[in-house]
């Protein structure tokens, strides 16, 4: 993972599930692996293109998303920059993420 104006060594992290999101306003579920300052790079992301949540994108790292929500085709692997929160993202969240069918 590489940007310009970086310096720092990248830090390889045991991989846990997160959600993402960057400045950009973009929200991304997966399987986080290096993080390098505001940068990051995820295994196995999806984008939730939008999501219909109660208590707002936070619900996303408790219970995932909802049959309501809208969310992207997988990617095997993504660098992500402007990255302004990593959440963890509870076990049955990851499940409705990783088990959302890509209509």
């Amino acid at each position: 993972m590489t940007k310009p104006e970086s310096k720092m060594k990248p830090k390889k992290t045991t991989a846990r599930k997160v959600l993402v999101t960057t400045i950009h306003r973009g929200v991304f579920f997966g399987a986080l692996t290096e993080k390098n300052g505001n940068a990051v790079v995820l295994e196995n992301a999806r984008c939730a293109i939008y999501w219909a949540t109660t208590y707002g994108f936070l619900e996303l790292a408790k219970v995932g998303p909802n049959s309501k929500s809208k969310i992207g085709a997988t990617a095997p692997r993504i660098e992500l920059f402007d990255v302004t929160s990593i959440s963890d993202v509870t076990p049955a969240a990851a499940n409705a993420w990783e088990s959302f069918s890509e209509k």
